[in-house]
């Protein structure tokens, strides 16, 4: 199966570079290219892509708004590309639904391998912004979200709490099917039904999540 990939960078010699690197891979398309949040989103809803690797400054429209609005409209799965300077952009893509983060570091076969693991289904979070993002919501006066207040996580299946466990350990769906004994397709299932138990928009904000109430009893 190819993966249909929009790469949306606002500097263009980055963005000739990821490019460069996905076209490398046999089971990679790069459909379009976008210069700003705008034009990405007006080419997610054209060529409907598996994967958007959004950057989060961008003119025009930010990252985050483009990421919300393809997320709400269910046009792709969103990769952040971050420089990891700029916490405020990190948590609005988690908040808006982003699945994966990926720092502007990374070498060629991360980015690859981060565009398949995001295109099959599964979150994927660099360990460096992992610890930021747990320590944010760790100290958010709100914590709106955090498993251990919200009284949704009573309303999980034991099957569910144990996927969910998984998702916090950042096991993919192959590797919690697996696991816990159960078909792929189920996994995928307990994943989408928990999710919308705890109004949580992605896996990776399910895991930041479940990794906060680890840290926090």
């Amino acid at each position: 199966m190819t993966i249909r990939v929009i790469v949306a960078e606002d500097e263009s010699a980055v963005r000739s570079g990821l490019v460069l690197i996905l076209r490398g891979a046999p089971d990679i398309e790069v459909v379009a290219e976008a210069a700003d949040g705008e034009q990405a989103l007006a080419l997610a809803r054209e060529f409907r892509p598996d994967v958007v690797l959004m950057d989060l400054r961008m003119p025009r429209l930010d990252g985050v708004s483009a990421t919300r609005a393809v997320v709400a409209e269910q046009l792709a799965s969103v990769l952040v590309l971050t420089t990891f300077d700029l916490d405020e952009y990190i948590f609005g893509a988690l908040r808006a639904g982003a699945v994966g983060f990926l720092l502007k570091t990374v070498d060629a076969d991360g980015l690859i391998t981060a565009i398949r693991t995001v295109a099959a289904g599964d979150g994927l979070i660099a360990p460096a912004i992992a610890r930021r993002l747990i320590a944010e919501f760790a100290s958010s006066p709100a914590r709106e979200n955090r498993l251990a207040d919200s009284p949704a996580l009573g309303a999980l299946t034991r099957r569910e709490r144990q996927v969910l466990s998984c998702l916090g350990e950042g096991l993919s769906n192959a590797e919690i099917a697996a696991h816990l004994e159960m078909a792929e397709a189920t996994v995928k299932t307990h994943v989408s039904r928990l999710l919308g138990k705890l109004n949580l928009r992605s896996r990776a904000q399910a895991a930041v999540l479940v990794r906060n109430l680890d840290n926090h009893p």
